[in-house]
């Protein structure tokens, strides 16, 4: 099975994330190619950075980030449940990135963003960069809620439509087919 990490990317009291997260998250586990592990950024809860040695180097101090790094390590594959905030990144997602450097290698990334009309596509556009620097590989198919604010229910849950269920089977297809591809390169 392909071990797929689940980032939930926002730490904002109020983040609508969760509710994304929530619906996101059965539809994968259901998914009998992957085994989904789930980290939510807030609970994960790093501090900014704060190791004395380059990532790269792998001497980690801090008992977060030893932690973080395990997480990582063993994914597969990837994906971060994110906003953009100012057409950028949360900046929680920009600095777990940042804690860590072999750990990401080798592995594909999809993403589930979400915001007003852009949908999160500026954000996911800005951490394009800082994926392939760490030699991860974002597949093209990804799953964009624009107006994400009016799809959440009295009760605060996300409520999909058709275009996002699609959206999510062929991401999800995409992540499979490139993480057995790139299977060997981080093994």
């Amino acid at each position: 099975m392909i071990k797929l990490l689940v980032v939930l990317s926002s730490v904002r009291p109020g983040r609508v994330g969760k509710p994304v997260a929530d619906w996101f998250l059965p539809i994968a586990e259901a998914d009998e190619r992957f085994e989904v592990e789930f980290v939510d950024l807030l609970e994960l809860d790093l501090p900014f950075m704060d190791e004395p040695n380059m990532p790269g180097r792998r001497e980690y101090t801090k008992e977060h980030t030893k932690r973080w790094s395990a997480i990582v390590d063993r994914a597969d594959a990837f994906v971060f449940v994110t906003p953009e905030y100012n057409a950028t990144p949360a900046p929680a997602l920009k600095n777990a990135l940042d804690f860590l450097y072999h750990e990401w290698a080798h592995k594909p990334a999809s993403f589930v963003s979400y915001g007003g009309v852009w949908a999160g596509a500026r954000a996911v556009q800005a951490l394009k960069p800082t994926l392939t620097q760490l030699s991860v590989m974002p597949v093209p198919e990804m799953v964009p809620i624009p107006g994400v604010a009016g799809l959440i229910d009295d009760e605060g849950a996300f409520v999909a439509d058709e275009r996002h269920e699609k959206g999510v089977a062929g991401m999800l297809d995409s992540l499979a087919r490139w993480a057995e591809a790139l299977k060997t390169l981080h093994t």
